[in-house]
């Protein structure tokens, strides 16, 4: 093996791997906003087929998720 494809080797597992850790990322960031999303629908709809707007929940919970992670 000569220099240049050691650089080449080292430069193609580097970028293979950070391309598989970021879609690993994504699916689970993915999964995570379904899952919170679920939850608010959950939420707001309280077992009802559809959900009484205009209690402006996003915005209330936005600031306490905020809240909780500069405190927490």
């Amino acid at each position: 093996m000569n220099y240049e494809k050691l650089i080449s080797d080292i430069s193609n597992v580097n970028d293979t791997t950070l391309a598989t850790a970021a879609r690993a990322v994504n699916q689970l960031l993915t999964i995570r906003n379904w899952v919170v999303g679920a939850y608010i629908v959950e939420y707001e709809q309280n077992g009802f087929d559809r959900a009484a707007y205009g209690t402006q929940l996003l915005k209330k919970l936005a600031n306490d998720l905020k809240r909780r992670n500069i405190e927490g």
